[in-house]
C-alpha cells in the first residue's frame, strides 16, 4: 500500500487487483496457469478503450503477484516490471527455483526490477541476484517477504525504478 500511494502521489495510475484465491479466502495460492488465467483479462479489459496509454505499463506484484506479472508481461506488451518480495523459491527448498519464472521479462527484454527483503525465507537478495544477469536488478530491502508497517527503502526503490521508465 505505502508504493501505491506514493506512486499516484507522483501521477501514476495504480490498479490493486486481488488474486482469485485471496478473493475465495484461501490462505495459499492456486496454481499458476489458473491465475494468469484471471490476470490477463483483468489487464486487458483496463487498457481497452483508453488508446494509447499516456505513460508506460508497468505490471508487477508482491509474492505471488510478482509471479504472476513475470509469466504475463510480454503477453501484455508491458514496458516494465516491479516485483516486491519475489518468492524465489518455497522456504528452505532452494532446489525449487522459479528463477525461470524471474528471468521471462528479462529474456524478452522488459525492464525488470525486484525489491526484495533482507531476510526473505522464499530468497534473499543474494539469491535473486545470483538467478539474474545484472545485480543491479535486485535491490535489498529491510525486512522479510513482507517488509513491514513502513516500507521506506521499498518505496524509494521503486520510485527510482518506475521514474526511470517514465
Amino acid at each position: 500500500m505505502a508504493v501505491t500511494e506514493a506512486m499516484t502521489a507522483q501521477g501514476w495510475a495504480v490498479v490493486l487487483v486481488d488474486q482469485p484465491w485471496r478473493l475465495a479466502g484461501r490462505k495459499v495460492a492456486t496454481r499458476p496457469p489458473t491465475l494468469d488465467d484471471a490476470w490477463v483479462p483483468i489487464v486487458s479489459s483496463l487498457l481497452s478503450g483508453r488508446g494509447a496509454l499516456p505513460g508506460p505499463l508497468v505490471v508487477g506484484g508482491r509474492s505471488a503477484g510478482a509471479r504472476v506479472a513475470c509469466r504475463t508481461a510480454e503477453q501484455l506488451r508491458a514496458d516494465g516490471v516491479l516485483c516486491l518480495a519475489f518468492p524465489l523459491h518455497p522456504p528452505g527448498k532452494p532446489e525449487l527455483s522459479r528463477a525461470d519464472e524471474l528471468r521471462r521479462p528479462i529474456e524478452a527484454g522488459i525492464p525488470t526490477h525486484v525489491i526484495q527483503g533482507a531476510r526473505d525465507p522464499f530468497g534473499t537478495p543474494r539469491e535473486v541476484r545470483a538467478e539474474l544477469p545484472d545485480p543491479a536488478y535486485v535491490t535489498e530491502a529491510r525486512g522479510t517477504h513482507s517488509f513491514g508497517r513502513a516500507p521506506a527503502d521499498v518505496v524509494a526503490a521503486a520510485r527510482s525504478f518506475l521514474d526511470q521508465l517514465a
